[in-house]
């Protein structure tokens, strides 16, 4: 062999080799000897190391192993990354804010450049996490997510192969010009113009202009949230690439209509919604958090399957605190913290009890209603089912945890709770309040499992169709009055007859 010949095969045995140190770049060995692993190390948090194995990617104990090779990460010095993608709008918001609240919290130092955070020791300076955030399409977040390449997906839906938790809520509403002379849009109608079906405003209530309808491109978060109410995309005529660049445009055209978020109406005027029978339905905090308002948007965090570094775990449960709470409200989002509100305070409700109450609701249910609410006020956590089962929706879910939470911590001292269940006018009224019952139960049971076994329960109470949020002429009518409320009331004084369940 020549020197060239020889040269060449010196050179891809190299390559070879430095192939396969590349492949094999840690050895994970047990500290008894046992049993070690070879691989390429994806990923260490301080805690785990992740390392990609001919077995596939294995998350290891980093307590019961030693490491070696060149791929080994600095043991005095773990810096967790947490990387955060997905819904532009609400992950550049929030992110910043929570980190820093988070930070906070830990008594550490927020360091950032705009686009990623340091958490940094105060004392020492030593860099224990970096967070960031990066806009992305929902599909290329999820795929992100999937690989290893991020921690955390904002997102206004969940996925099936997803971990999700509500970070916070938002809502959609009708917007349009200024100086458009109508103020109010139902939401049957709001269908179908969002459908395409309505080309002028005469045929919504407005003077007889050609209406245009503005919209985001399919992919968007809203455009997405949007498309999964109508059963389709929504049919805008005119299309553009943000929510703020969307509010400009409705804005400057006389004969616009869209659908933005709440904060980001801009200089759109915001159009109420009313149902098709003339319930209005207003975005308040309240309405939001408890889902009341149809066009309630929450805002959630996808996690993978896989477990995640110790410092993004804390984040997560850091998430429920009331500093995070009063973060995500200061970026202009509705917080998760629970909201109350006197029951007997609140017209809109009453008047909607009577003006939607069906034949079969009688005067003297009417009274036990008014009765129950009389001195009670409503907490914001409210619970809801999945269509045609006993399974709780997955903000419902969260909602359990965050009473189970509240009750540990005794929150309720020298109150009682009611779990208040109400149903839709279709069917039989005698059926639709023992449904009413039954689901309030399932709610009661479904706690009962979750807190410490000598945690007083709520009563349970139930009241049927006799208060509809909502007309029942629609699918989303009907769902927003099949639920569960939360009711608190002074504590009964000693000698008062205890109540029924």
């Amino acid at each position: 062999m020549g020197f060239r010949g020889f040269g060449v095969a010196v050179l891809v045995t190299c390559c070879a080799l430095a192939g396969m140190v590349r492949a094999q770049d840690v050895t994970l060995t047990a500290r008894d000897g046992g049993l070690a692993l070879d691989g390429v190390l994806l990923g260490w948090d301080g805690e785990f190391y992740r390392i990609d194995t001919s077995y596939g990617p294995l998350t290891v104990d980093g307590q019961g192993v030693i490491c070696d090779g060149p791929g080994c990460p600095d043991l005095t010095a773990p810096k967790a990354q947490v990387r955060l993608v997905g819904e532009a709008g609400p992950g550049q918001a929030l992110t910043g804010p929570l980190v820093a609240a988070f930070a906070a919290a830990r008594g550490l130092d927020a360091v950032t450049d705009g686009v990623v955070t340091w958490l940094v020791e105060r004392a020492g300076g030593q860099v224990l996490a970096e967070f960031s955030f990066e806009p992305m399409a929902h599909d290329a977040a999820l795929a992100a997510l999937a690989a290893g390449r991020a921690e955390l997906v904002v997102s206004v839906g969940t996925a099936p192969d997803f971990g999700a938790r509500v970070l916070a809520m938002d809502a959609l509403v009708p917007v349009a010009a200024p100086d458009n002379p109508l103020a109010k849009i139902a939401s049957v109608d709001l269908a179908r113009v969002l459908s395409g079906e309505v080309s002028n405003w005469a045929e919504v209530g407005g003077p007889d202009m050609p209406l245009v309808l503005h919209g985001l491109a399919p992919g968007s978060g809203v455009a997405d949230a949007l498309a999964a109410r109508l059963g389709r995309d929504v049919a805008a005529t005119k299309v553009h690439g943000d929510l703020a660049a969307l509010a400009d445009a409705v804005a400057r055209d006389p004969w616009a209509i869209a659908v933005t978020t709440r904060g980001a109406a801009g200089k759109a005027k915001p159009l109420l919604l009313t149902d098709k029978c003339g319930f209005p339905l207003l975005p308040s905090s309240l309405a939001v958090k408890a889902e009341d308002y149809p066009l309630a948007l929450p805002l959630h965090l996808l996690t993978p399957r896989r477990r995640l570094p110790l410092m993004a775990r804390e984040f997560l449960e850091f998430l429920a605190l009331p500093d995070a709470q009063a973060a995500i409200s200061a970026a202009g989002y509705v917080d998760r913290g629970p909201e109350r509100q006197a029951l007997t305070g609140d017209g809109l409700r009453l008047m909607n009890a009577i003006a939607g109450a069906g034949e079969e609701t009688s005067l003297d249910d009417l009274k036990r209603l008014v009765g129950a609410m009389d001195g009670a006020e409503r907490v914001s956590l409210t619970f809801r089912f999945e269509d045609g089962s006993s399974t709780l929706e997955a903000a419902s879910q969260e909602n359990l945890t965050d009473l189970a939470r509240m009750l540990d911590a005794g929150l309720f001292r020298n109150e009682s709770l009611v779990l208040a269940g109400f149903s839709d006018g279709s069917g039989a009224a005698a059926a639709n309040l023992a449904l009413s019952q039954s689901r309030a139960k399932a709610v009661r049971d479904a706690l009962a499992a979750v807190v410490a076994p000598d945690t007083a329960l709520p009563e349970v109470m139930a009241f049927g169709e006799a208060m509809p949020m909502a007309c029942d002429e629609t699918t989303a009518g009907r769902r927003l009055n099949r639920r569960v409320e939360l009711w608190v009331r002074p504590a009964m004084a000693k000698g008062d007859p205890a109540p029924e369940n």
